[in-house]
C-alpha cells in the first residue's frame, strides 16, 4: 500500500505518520509546503517527503500518482477566508485523486448536529461532502472534542480548569459532547484505509462517555488532583467573547479559540456507530475521558508531547527562511548584533540556548517580555503562552512561545545555530538568531536580532522599541553565558562543593 498524508506537520498528521510506519503497512508520502519542517521528525526519513501546495493542481496531481489510500488532514483553522480556502483546496484534492485512480479518500471533519451549523463546522462538513462526491470512495470521519497531550481542545481545557478555581461560563458548558482520545481517533484513521470499496459515506466516531463541558472541566480536575471547581454559568458570555477569554487564560490565541468555541455551542453527541462494523473496539474497549486525561497529562509530564497544536504554522506569516545576508532586499534592514566569550563548553553553552523559551523564560526582564506577550494576546496573536512541544528538545517547525523554529543546525566541529522567525503581531518580519561556536578556554556566543519593517509603522516600531535593547537583549547574552557556565561548572565533578 502506498499512503498520501496531507497535513503530515499538524497535530493528527504527524501521529498518524508515525504509526503507519511503524506499523510496515506500506510506503507513506507526505505532501507539505516547507519539508525542513519535518526534517527533525523522527520517521522523517523513513518516509518519502514531498514539496508541494494544495492549492497548486500540479502539486497535489503529482503527490497523488501511484497512492492507494490519500489522508485529507488539512484545515484552513484561522485563515480569515478558511471556507473558501478549504472548498477549493478539496476540489483539487478529489479530482487529482480521481484522475490519479486514488482507491480511497480518508477524512477527519468535524461532529456535528443537523440544522444551521457554525461556520467553522459548516465548512468542514462541506469539505466532506465535496469529497464524498469526487468519485473516489470516501470516509468522513466526524469527531468532537479531541482529548490528547498537545490538542487545542485539550490545552484550552486544561489551563481553563487548572488556573480558574472559580469561573464565570457562558451557558454552551452544559451543552452534551462525545469526546474522543487521539488514540482512539488514529485507530479509526487507520482502520479507515481498508473498508470496502463500495464504502462511501460518513461515520461519527466518539468515545464510550457523553458529557457536558462542565462535566469534563470537573472531571479534568479530578484527574489532575485539583480541587472542585466551582462554575457559574451565565447568560451574557457570548462565543466571540468566550473566545476572547479563552485567548487571554489559556495558550490557545483567539484565531484558533473562535472556531473551537462556536463548535461546542452545539450539542456534538454521535447519532450513530456504524463504524464499528467495520473497525470494532479493541478487548480492552474504547478509552474513556478520564482515562483519556491521565494519558494525555502523562505525556505532558514525562515531556513526550509526539505533536502539538501550535505546530501548524500561523497564517499571514513569512514562510521564506531568513537569508545569510538580511540586506538582499534592498529596503531597510535593523540589526541587533551581539556576542560574547562564555567559559562554557560549546555543548553546555548549546543546552542553554537550545532550551529557552516555555516555562525558563528569555534570561532578560521578564516583565517586558511578559507585557510584549499581553500586547500580542489582546490583539489576537498568539502570545508567549504556547510554550514549547518538548522542555528540553527542539526540532525544525516546532513554536516557542511568540517564535517558530525555521533552522536548527548542530554542527558539533564548527558553528551551531537556532534561527527563529517572529509569529506575534508587528508590522514587518522579525528573527532573532542564537550561535555558539568553539573557542580557546571556552566557546562564543553570537545574537542577532533582524527586523524588516513594512511601511512607516514598522520604522516607528523599531525606534519605539530600540532604547529597549540593551536591557532585553544585552540581558540574554549576558544570562544565557552566565547560566551555561554556571551549569558546566555544577556537571565538573568536585567543582560544585567548591562554587557553593
Amino acid at each position: 500500500m502506498r499512503y498520501l498524508i496531507t497535513g503530515a506537520t499538524g497535530y493528527i498528521g504527524g501521529r498518524l505518520a508515525a504509526r503507519l510506519i511503524d506499523a510496515g503497512a506500506g510506503t507513506v508520502r507526505c505532501l507539505v509546503r516547507d519539508p525542513d519542517k519535518l526534517r527533525d521528525v523522527p520517521w522523517a526519513h523513513l518516509a518519502e517527503i514531498m514539496q508541494g501546495d494544495l492549492l497548486d493542481p500540479a502539486s497535489i496531481r503529482a503527490a497523488c500518482e501511484g497512492v492507494d489510500v490519500l489522508y485529507f488532514l488539512v484545515h484552513s483553522l484561522s485563515d480569515r477566508d478558511f471556507a473558501a480556502t478549504d472548498r477549493r483546496v478539496a476540489l483539487i484534492t478529489g479530482q487529482a485523486a480521481r484522475e490519479a485512480g486514488v482507491r480511497r479518500i480518508v477524512y477527519l471533519g468535524g461532529l456535528h448536529p443537523d440544522g444551521a451549523l457554525s461556520e467553522h463546522l459548516a465548512s468542514r462538513t462541506e469539505v466532506g461532502e465535496i469529497l464524498l462526491r469526487s468519485g473516489v470512495p470516501t470516509a468522513v470521519l466526524q469527531a468532537a472534542v479531541i482529548i490528547g497531550s498537545g490538542s487545542a481542545s485539550f490545552e484550552m481545557l486544561r489551563y481553563l480548569t487548572e488556573r480558574l478555581p472559580v469561573m464565570l461560563t457562558p451557558r454552551w458548558v452544559r451543552n452534551r459532547i462525545q469526546p474522543i482520545a487521539v488514540r482512539d481517533v488514529l485507530r479509526y484513521l487507520l482502520g479507515a484505509a481498508t473498508l470496502p470499496s463500495e464504502v462511501n459515506r460518513t461515520f461519527d466516531i466518539g468515545g464510550p462517555d457523553v458529557l457536558t463541558y462542565l462535566d469534563m472541566m470537573q472531571r479534568y480536575a479530578a484527574v489532575a488532583g485539583l480541587p472542585w471547581r466551582r462554575i457559574v454559568p451565565v447568560p451574557v458570555l457570548t462565543p466571540r467573547l468566550s473566545a476572547h477569554w479563552v485567548n487571554i487564560v489559556t495558550p490557545v490565541p483567539k484565531g484558533i479559540a473562535d472556531p473551537l468555541i462556536e463548535s461546542l455551542v452545539h450539542e456534538v453527541v454521535c447519532s450513530e456507530q456504524d463504524i464499528l462494523g467495520y473497525v470494532p473496539d479493541p478487548p480492552e474497549g474504547r478509552i474513556g475521558y478520564d482515562r483519556a486525561v491521565q494519558l494525555a497529562l502523562a505525556r505532558i509530564s514525562g515531556g513526550e508531547v509526539e505533536t502539538r497544536w501550535s505546530g501548524a504554522t500561523v497564517p499571514d506569516m513569512p514562510s521564506d527562511p531568513l537569508p545569510s545576508d538580511p540586506r538582499w532586499s534592498g529596503g531597510t534592514v535593523y540589526l541587533d548584533e551581539r556576542e560574547q566569550h562564555s567559559d562554557a563548553e560549546p555543548a553546555a553553552l548549546w543546552a542553554v540556548v537550545t532550551g529557552i523559551g516555555g516555562e525558563r523564560g528569555w534570561y532578560s526582564f521578564p516583565l517586558a517580555w511578559a507585557v510584549r506577550g499581553w500586547m500580542d494576546r489582546l490583539v489576537g496573536g498568539v502570545g508567549l503562552r504556547r510554550g514549547r512541544r518538548d522542555p528540553d528538545r527542539l526540532q525544525t517547525g516546532d513554536a516557542l512561545d511568540w517564535w517558530r523554529v525555521e533552522q536548527l543546525r548542530d554542527d558539533h566541529a564548527n558553528e551551531r545555530t537556532l534561527r527563529l522567525r517572529a509569529e506575534m503581531k508587528v508590522p514587518g518580519r522579525a528573527w532573532l538568531e542564537m550561535t555558539v561556536s568553539p573557542e580557546a578556554g571556552g566557546s562564543r556566543y553570537g545574537q542577532r536580532a533582524v527586523f524588516i519593517p513594512r511601511g512607516l509603522a514598522g520604522h516607528l516600531y523599531w525606534w519605539s522599541v530600540a532604547p529597549f535593547h540593551g536591557i532585553v537583549f544585552g540581558g540574554m547574552v549576558r544570562n544565557i553565558t552566565r547560566t551555561a557556565e554556571r551549569v558546566g561548572l555544577q556537571r565538573q565533578p568536585g567543582k560544585a562543593a567548591d562554587s557553593a
